[in-house]
């Protein structure tokens, strides 16, 4: 049998074809093996508590992205490390990812203080890093791979709710409390900005080392420089000890406002454990009940049952539905590109605006949200030892922004904490 060259090239192109078409059949992409999407998190130490009901979040889209058939025909895999919420883990800990998991794409780890020693690893690389509560990691880096899944972007965006709630109330003065690493001085240079703006008079200011766990001195000290507003930057384990010093000491009757940016007021067990001393403080949210996206109803009703089974946060309001957006984003960018190319992904995320539980994010050049949506609420009524009520949305009047808001601001805080 002979082939004239005309025969020869078609049946070249066509054999051409079917290779490459039998390249990417479910079949071959399946023995490609999973998709792996690596990263820390901090399973033990003081983040831990948020970054476990993370981990049930983020397994969760992997459980429903594989149900549907997985991304581009190939199963999804998570690893993730603990970094024990230290920042001195994670460069090891995503350059081990990167070097001999060869994972194909990342997500940074839950919080500032961990993600921040990895940045200039991933510019280095030139890599995709999905952003994990974490502010202002990439204000110096400038990587233009990064996202953040958090509803904020400069402190402005935090914090406006509770200044604008002191501009109501005539506030004139401010003290500052805050711990000295690297999240909460980011958070209280902003605020502090925020103030000055608005000529508030600073007479307290005090910068404590993350160990401290007596913070009875420093309410004494707040007390006697009589501020209408007090600013508080700290991490869970610091909320808890400084919402336990005001309940016993008190702050004076002449403050306004006490809260803004504590960590930890938003944890479930934190909440159910300091009950009734939280009425009263005004602080930054990113989900309270009431707030409506489409979809996040089923996934609360959902993550209830992976919570009681890991034993982690049972409401899971603050992180949670945010982690489990990063899946969601990524996996609407890959479907999109075709593609796990790094650089294809990052163009897709910051042209395109993302649909998610969370609502719908946009992002802007800096890989922050363009549109922020930071709540400030004031608990009210909480009661001792009782983890449902934090269901009831009358439990968080939301002052900020005006399209969520439940409520107006009471003062002063005494009696907001109804003494």
């Amino acid at each position: 049998m002979t082939f004239t060259r005309r025969k020869l090239l078609a049946a070249t192109s066509a054999a051409v074809i079917t290779a490459v078409a039998s390249a990417f059949s479910p079949a071959a992409l399946a023995q490609q093996g999973p998709i792996k999407i690596g990263m820390s998190m901090p399973q033990t130490g003081a983040l831990s508590g948020g970054g476990k009901a993370a981990l049930v979040a983020l397994r969760m889209w992997v459980e429903d992205v594989n149900a549907k058939g997985g991304l581009l025909g190939r199963k999804v895999e998570l690893i993730a490390y603990d970094d024990q919420s230290s920042a001195a883990t994670t460069p090891g800990i995503y350059t081990k990812l990167l070097d001999v998991d060869k994972v194909d794409l990342l997500i940074a780890p839950y919080a500032t203080v961990p993600t921040a020693p990895i940045m200039p690893l991933v510019k280095q690389r030139d890599v995709l890093l999905m952003g994990n509560f974490s502010f202002q990691v990439n204000r110096t880096v400038k990587h233009d791979k990064w996202f953040n899944n958090a509803p904020w972007s400069t402190a402005a965006s935090w914090f406006d709710g509770f200044f604008i709630a002191g501009d109501k109330l005539g506030a004139k003065t401010i003290a500052f409390l805050a711990a000295d690493q690297e999240f909460a001085q980011n958070l209280v240079n902003g605020a502090r900005e925020l103030a000055q703006k608005r000529g508030l008079k600073v007479v307290y200011e005090q910068n404590y080392p993350p160990t401290t766990v007596d913070f009875s001195s420093m309410i004494r000290a707040v007390r006697s420089a009589k501020p209408d507003l007090v600013f508080v930057a700290s991490y869970p384990n610091d909320s808890v000890a400084i919402v336990r010093a005001v309940n016993e000491i008190g702050v004076g009757s002449g403050v306004k406002l006490f809260g803004g940016g504590m960590v930890g007021l938003q944890f479930t067990p934190i909440m159910e454990s300091l009950g009734s001393s939280l009425n009263g403080i005004l602080n930054y949210n990113t989900y309270v009940p009431g707030m409506k996206y489409p979809g996040i109803d089923d996934y609360f009703k959902r993550y209830a049952v992976k919570a009681a089974e890991a034993k982690v946060d049972p409401l899971g309001y603050y992180i949670t539905p945010y982690n489990y957006a990063i899946g969601q984003m990524l996996e609407q960018a890959i479907t999109a590109t075709k593609s796990l190319d790094h650089k294809k992904i990052a163009d897709y995320l910051h042209k395109n605006e993302m649909k998610t539980i969370v609502g719908p994010i946009k992002y802007g050049p800096d890989g922050e949200w363009a549109n922020p949506r930071v709540v400030q609420a004031q608990f009210r009524g909480v009661v001792d030892k009782n983890v449902d009520q934090f269901k009831d949305p009358k439990k968080w009047a939301v002052l900020y922004p005006e399209a969520y808001k439940t409520g107006d601001v009471v003062a002063p805080f005494e009696k907001a904490r109804g003494r």
